[in-house]
């Protein structure tokens, strides 16, 4: 009986980052990284964005285990996330589960999570129905890996993040034979990395981009800010070799990064000089031609983390007049608006901006040659472009088209499509709803589209808010409405805008508290619709309205006041006392007698609006 495949992504198509795939054989599921992505400028608030397992926790018994390529956080970021609902196994290498460990013990729900396995390029585990092996593979980071799972109907094969360099040294170098060999052995699917597609020139050599970050670090006079990926381990390492050969000092910002580093040092992905490094208080002692300070940014990234250095927000190293600041990274085509913003406000800070991809074509991923030749060495029946934006993954296709592949057995993904195998072919199935989690603070998940959209209304039209008393026993607005703004009009240059909008909110209450089917809801629903077509109308903008409706009974407040007046003990002539108790405003008349100001509050109809205080609240 032949196996039933299905390769179902989770994230990582149709995107830049939040990697992870499932790949279910025989109803065992396999997942294949498990990274993040940080969000988009439409994200209002939103610190990042990892993949939506709704699907997983349904099935979360047949979870094998998570296989890892790389250390990076778009194919480790969201580990903590998941790890604190699933406890499964994780297999990655040396330098892979060591980051891996930083991101979980930095979660508290995980910290005791310790079931890491360290695998290496000529491991094999055998699962039954799968066998599950590794493949080393070029990237910006040591010991990254490629993953093979093979079943009866051929091997499975994810490539991570790759890269072909002839120039890379141990550690980063790829198993060419390797990779002949698993062609050789017959490949059912290859979903291969796409971020670099759309490029049709060589990627400068690793050794290239060495030698160009020493030359610019030796004909610069002043101080050097160095932007990087925090988990570049690689670019980290060039950094520190170029500042050794031109006499320069080294200083790291932020935890993230030292952590990292020291990570790096103690299994020997790292090597440099104990002097090299200098804290920001020992910066003022050394010349500014003696310096380069190394930037990460929280979470690894570096252009939010130079746009405060400019702004002078940083408390201890910020951009002075002379720096050069210089790009070592190469940041992806959305983030190309936040790039030229950042260096504008360097350029204003009285600094210098210089990117290593200006002069060079720096990437840690494969272009098309490099893919076309993963192609010719693992012969797939089917491939399946991951990691990259829609674009990228049809440059994929194109370039696999250009070898002679079978446009239909390429399959461009979505996420919570179903790819399926069975009896010898692959199609579509029917796909499951696959979103976005948004982590928010401490918040996961807890902010949807809806949040979103108003966050957007917000941020572009503002809030306006209307206050209003009623008496609905009497049918009458007791206090005029209140009209409170906040990034929507200047209020005190445009009276008759909010004169008009007071009209318009009375008159529709006085129109719901003639109605002798009276409803919070409808009232404030009305209150709405009416405001915003008259200030659309008005200022072709769509604040959001907060209607809030307050209640009061004059009547029985009267009433109540008068009852309790005749129920008070008479009491010798002597100075009124004033006191309070808490959550109440009292005074105090001349005859002892306390009246209530303060209105309890209950909740009708969804929003909140004042009631007539109990007796009970005499003094």
């Amino acid at each position: 009986m032949s196996a039933k495949i299905k390769i179902i992504p989770f994230g990582g198509v149709r995107e830049n980052g939040k990697n992870m795939y499932a790949v279910d054989v025989n109803g065992s599921i396999y997942i294949l990284d498990c990274g993040l992505k940080y969000p988009e400028n439409e994200l209002l608030g939103i610190d990042v964005v990892i993949p939506d397992w709704s699907y997983l926790r349904e099935n979360k018994d047949r979870i094998v285990g998570v296989f890892l390529t790389h250390g990076h956080a778009d194919a480790i970021g969201a580990l903590p996330y998941f790890l604190s609902e699933f406890n499964v196994p994780v297999f990655g290498s040396e330098m892979t589960i060591a980051l891996a460990k930083i991101n979980v013990a930095a979660e508290p729900k995980v910290k005791k999570y310790d079931d890491f396995h360290v695998i290496d390029e000529k491991t094999e585990i055998d699962f039954g129905d799968v066998v599950v092996s590794f493949f080393a593979t070029t990237h910006s980071i040591p010991e990254s890996l490629g993953i093979v799972l093979k079943t009866d109907e051929g091997r499975i094969v994810y490539t991570g993040d790759f890269k072909f360099d002839q120039t890379a040294k141990p550690g980063y170098q790829t198993d060419y034979a390797r990779l002949g060999a698993i062609g050789q052995a017959g490949v059912l699917a290859l979903l291969s990395d796409s971020a670099n597609a759309e490029n049709p020139a060589m990627n400068a050599s690793e050794q290239t981009l060495a030698e160009s970050i020493e030359e610019t670090f030796h004909y610069r006079d002043g101080r050097i800010i160095v932007a990087c990926v925090a988990s570049n381990i690689l670019r980290i390492q060039q950094i520190f070799d170029a500042a050794v050969k031109t006499g320069r000092k080294v200083c790291l910002t932020g935890r993230d990064l030292e952590k990292i580093v020291n990570t790096a040092m103690e299994l020997g992905k790292l090597s440099f000089d104990d002097d090299l490094l200098v804290t920001p208080d020992q910066l003022d002692a050394l010349k500014p031609g003696e310096t380069v300070i190394l930037q990460t940014g929280k979470m690894g990234e570096p252009i939010k983390a130079i746009q405060r250095m400019a702004n002078k927000q940083e408390k201890q190293l910020n951009i002075q007049p002379g720096d050069l600041v210089y790009i070592v990274t190469t940041p992806s085509h959305a983030m190309d608006t936040t790039v030229a913003q950042t260096r504008d406000m360097v350029y204003r800070a009285g600094g210098e901006v210089k990117a290593i991809s200006d002069e060079l074509n720096s990437s840690g991923h494969a272009y098309k040659r490099d893919l076309q030749l993963m192609l010719n060495l693992m012969k797939p029946q089917y491939l399946i472009p991951i990691q990259g934006e829609y674009r990228l993954l049809n440059a994929h296709a194109q370039a696999a088209l250009e070898l002679g592949m079978d446009p239909d057995h390429i399959f461009i993904l979505a996420k919570g499509d179903v790819l399926t195998y069975q009896n010898g072919q692959m199609g579509l199935g029917e796909g499951i709803d696959v979103s976005d989690t948004m982590i928010d603070g401490i918040g996961v998940g807890d902010i949807g589209n809806i949040v979103l959209r108003d966050r957007k209304v917000l941020a572009d039209d503002g809030i306006f808010i209307a206050v209003v008393t009623i008496d609905r026993k009497k049918k009458q607005i007791v206090a005029e409405p209140k009209i409170t703004s906040r990034g929507f009009v200047y209020v005190k240059a445009n009276k008759d805008l909010m004169q008009e909008s007071s009209q318009i909110i009375c008159k529709t209450v006085q129109n719901n508290l003639d109605n002798k089917e009276f409803d919070w809801g409808h009232l404030k629903q009305d209150v709405r619709e009416h405001l915003s077509h008259y200030l659309f109308e008005q200022t072709h903008r769509r604040p959001v309205i907060l209607p809030v409706i307050m209640e009061v009974n004059q009547h029985h407040r009267r009433s109540s006041k008068s009852k309790n007046a005749k129920k008070a003990p008479e009491k010798p002539a002597q100075a009124p006392k004033t006191h309070k108790t808490k959550g109440q405003k009292t005074d105090t008349t001349q005859s002892g007698q306390h009246k209530s100001r303060n209105h309890r509050r209950r909740r009708h109809g969804g929003k909140q609006h004042t009631a007539a205080p109990a007796n009970k609240s005499e003094a």
